[in-house]
């Protein structure tokens, strides 16, 4: 077969730049001259017979056939990666996950260990942001969302329930006479008293919610922060069950009630569908998956048992 391809030196440099928004900086990548990079776009540009960025004054942005063919270019590039590190075989090289910082700090960090004693020629790097990243023009290869599943042109794999439950320490529990009903929450402090989880969770348990009642603790914005709100007896916080099982096995938090708000999203790992074969992403998707298992199988049981009522 005749390929009708590119100048793939050209094609390269188109990528980085298209990837990068600049020539300066995509030159710099791929050790070369700024002029040089400048003339393998001229040179593609010339192939194509069409613009494909516009030049501005310290940048520059994609014409409309250059925003085409920009993620095919990334996607071929990364899947020929992808294919000579399985030819080279084994999972190497650098893993680049993007998370929510509550994830990564709460669940992934004091987990990630075990995946690189398993792994230890893989380098984990982790991104934490709530935003939504484009992984077919960004430099990541795996991410963890919160949500129902649902992202064009990624595959999803689910790990656990985004449910919320109040959390608090033994030693605040204890100053009130102890927490056994739902109305008891009024003797503590709240953190976050104006998030909405908060009513969520007192119509879930069966009881009402009065803002009037409640006693306002810290607002931090984050449950990363709200625990530690929490854990130095600031307050009662309103936590993702499945985030701070950790910190219920040792006693540091107490989880009252199995009640559990829930708007029906739950935490995902994602990846583009065309690297699900990648060495790298395969292993931890498996090793993350494994971690989990105990967790979506308790979920499974407690759907039929569970009536979500408080105790």
């Amino acid at each position: 077969m005749s390929w009708d391809l590119p100048p793939l030196a050209a094609i390269r440099v188109f990528e980085a730049a298209a990837r990068l928004g600049s020539f300066t900086r995509a030159a710099e990548e791929l050790g070369m001259t700024q002029s040089a990079a400048s003339y393998q776009i001229k040179v593609l540009e010339e192939r194509a017979g069409t613009p494909l960025f516009i030049r501005k004054t310290r940048q520059v942005s994609l014409t409309e056939a250059g925003e085409r063919l920009a993620p095919l270019t990334t996607g071929a590039f990364s899947a020929l990666a992808d294919a000579w590190l399985t030819t080279k075989g084994g999972a190497s090289g650098v893993l680049s996950v993007t998370t929510m910082g509550t994830f990564a700090s709460n669940w992934l960090a004091v987990r990630l260990g075990t995946f690189q004693l398993m792994h230890p020629d893989l380098a984990v790097k982790v991104d934490t942001s709530s935003r939504l990243v484009d992984f077919a023009r960004e430099n990541l290869d795996i991410g963890i969302r919160t949500g129902t599943g649902k992202w064009p042109g990624l595959t999803a794999h689910y790990l656990f329930k985004a449910d919320y439950t109040p959390m608090l320490s033994p030693k605040l529990a204890e100053s009130v006479g102890g927490i056994r009903h739902p109305e008891d929450l009024y003797k503590v402090a709240l953190c976050g008293p104006d998030d909405p989880w908060w009513r969520i969770w007192f119509e879930a348990a069966g009881a009402p919610f009065d803002p009037a009642r409640v006693i306002a603790g810290p607002a931090l914005g984050a449950q990363v922060y709200d625990v530690m709100a929490a854990l130095t007896d600031q307050g009662a916080a309103i936590l993702t069950q499945n985030l701070y099982s950790a910190l219920l096995a040792k006693g540091q938090l107490i989880q009252p009630f199995d009640a559990v708000g829930s708007d029906g999203d739950g935490y995902w790992l994602v990846h583009l569908e065309s690297r699900r074969n990648t060495p790298k992403i395969k292993a931890f998707r498996d090793w993350i998956l494994a971690q989990t298992e105990d967790i979506r199988k308790q979920e499974t049981r407690q759907a039929s048992g569970n009536s979500g009522k408080a105790t």
